[in-house]
This record gives C-alpha cells, structure tokens and sequence, in this order.
C-alpha cells in the first residue's frame, strides 16, 4: 500500500509526550508493527490507514500530522484544558480526549444557538454571589437555582442547565463518551463568562451524581475558574476544595432542612443511620453521609459517631 511521506513526524513524537507514551507504546495501542514505526523514523511515512489510526488515538485529524508549522501547548490545547491537566498530571490519554471531545461540544452548542438566535437556548448570566459565610452564598445559589424542597439528580440538573450552563453525565457503557470505573476523576467544571460546562461521571448512585455536580457548580459560582476533581478531593481540606463541599453541603441541605430532624430517633448503631434518614435521602436526592456530615459541621454529631459511620461503610 502506498506511504504518506509528507507526515511529521515531530507532531507524533509531540503527541506521544503530550499523552505521557513512548512511540512503542503508541504502536501497541493501535495495533501497528515495530517496522512501521522504523518507516516512520526512516522518513518512509506510514499508510494512510496508519495515520488514521494516530489521529482517532490522539483525537486528531489527519490533517493535523501533515503540517510542519512548529507546535505548542498553548497552541493545541485551551487555557481551560491546561488548567485542568496541571490539575491532575496523571490524566490518562484516554480522559484527556474526552475533555477536548467535550469542549468541542460546546464549541457546536454555542455555534447553534448563535444559528438560533438563542431562541429557547439561555445563555449564562454568573449571579452577585454574597460575600462571607458559605452558607449565606449557597442559600443565594440555591434561590438563583429556584429550587423546591424536594429534588433529584434530574431536578438539580435541570435547574443548572436553566441558567445557561451545560451539564453532561458521561455514560456508563464502554465508548467515547465513558470515563471508566477505574478512573478516580469524579467530575469536572470548564468556566466560561458565556457557557459553562459541568461534566459528572455517572455512578451507581445518583445522590453521589447530585453531590459532584454541586461541587462543581461551587467551582463555578465562587471560584470562576476550571477544576477537576476526583473522590479524595471530595474529603480534602485544602481550600478551594473545602469551600466547595461546605457549598454543596449547605445547598443540598439548608440549615432548615436540618431542623426535620430528630436527633433523639438517632439509632445507637452507626451502620442503621442511612435507615434513620431515608426519608430526607430520598426527599433531597442526597445521601445519608451527606447530612450526617451537615450535622456533624454544626455539632449535632460527634467525630466518633461520624468516624464510625465511615468506617461501617
């Protein structure tokens, strides 16, 4: 079959160190021999079918390894895009094809409500967050979001994506739109002044879904910034990462929820508290640990009794 001769092969090499693989690995993942990879450094180019397979692996297009204008990160990838793998270094090849497939998306959004004229396609106007007790300002989202008293993962997206911003929930199947099971990342935000973009890895349990979507929104809301983020930053107490799970802890269950609750009905045993709270788990679309967490931050529970819970489940 006849080569390509007219490839560059420093945007390969290029490609290669921006996914953290060697030229090897690259072959092995596509399924092309060490020769070819020889024909390659020999300046014999590769098949046309070869360099397809180089540019779907990298999420390029083929066009992209025949040109010889020099390259860069600020370059290729948005300012978004790097924010989010300084982030997270250890990214995989894989994850990071997804989010520039998600950027695209939204690049295809904006370009069809500008076709639409925003008809019926809103777009986002970042609400004058009060400044100074996390609770005041998730109250304040959680009015701006015009939520009811009881809501799911499906109402607390839909409220979202009312004000302009994009939500996506990667699917749980094998595909281009996965982020696998062994993948720790749990969520993560693209800011935008004009149409930001929440992406939330789908899980067994929605109320786990609903908790990283409003983590993310506070990234959005407070930080105005990209984050990304996996399950221990769900627990850290870094800042940034704190005052988004004080956020989404008080807009998942205001102060005035907390007053529902009995707390001389507390069962003694630690492993029956989500059978003591089912009632508001299901009514707020948020798990038990949630709110044991919201009652333990305002003193209602004690570390032992929260340490215990954790370690039953």
């Amino acid at each position: 079959m006849e080569r390509i001769e007219s490839i560059n092969p420093e945007r390969i090499k290029w490609c290669c160190a921006d996914f953290g693989i060697t030229l090897e690995t690259l072959a092995a993942e596509i399924g092309i021999s060490n020769a070819s990879l020889e024909h390659l450094r020999n300046g014999e180019g590769m098949t046309f079918l070869q360099l397809k397979k180089v540019a779907n692996y990298f999420g390029r297009g083929v066009l992209f390894f025949l040109e010889f204008e020099p390259l860069s990160k600020t370059a290729v990838h948005t300012l978004a895009f790097r924010t989010l793998a300084n982030q997270k270094p250890e990214l995989s090849g894989k994850m990071k094809r997804f989010i520039e497939r998600v950027e695209r998306q939204r690049d295809i959004y904006l370009a069809l409500r500008d076709e639409l004229n925003n008809q019926d396609l809103p777009a986002f106007a970042a609400p004058k967050m009060p400044v100074g007790k996390i609770s005041t300002t998730a109250a304040a989202a959680r009015e701006w979001l015009n939520l009811g008293n009881e809501n799911t993962f499906d109402d607390y997206r839909q409220a979202i994506e009312a004000k302009g911003i994009l939500v996506f929930r990667s699917n749980g199947y094998n595909g281009q739109w996965q982020i696998g099971k062994d993948v720790p990342i749990l969520g993560f935000t693209l800011y935008d002044a004009d149409c930001p973009v929440i992406v939330i890895k789908k899980q067994n349990s929605e109320t786990q879904q609903s908790f990283t979507l409003i983590h993310e929104l506070g990234h959005l809301l407070i930080d105005k910034t990209h984050s990304i983020d996996s399950e221990e930053d769900m627990y850290s107490t870094i800042s940034g990462e704190r005052r988004a799970n004080a956020f989404a802890g008080h807009l998942l269950v205001p102060d005035r929820f907390l007053n529902q609750i009995d707390d001389s009905c507390r069962p003694e045993n630690a492993s029956e508290y989500d059978t003591w709270l089912a009632k508001q788990c299901k009514a707020w679309g948020v798990s038990g640990e949630v709110i044991l967490r919201r009652l333990l931050d305002c003193g209602r529970l004690s570390a032992e009794e929260y340490g215990a819970y954790r370690s039953w489940r």
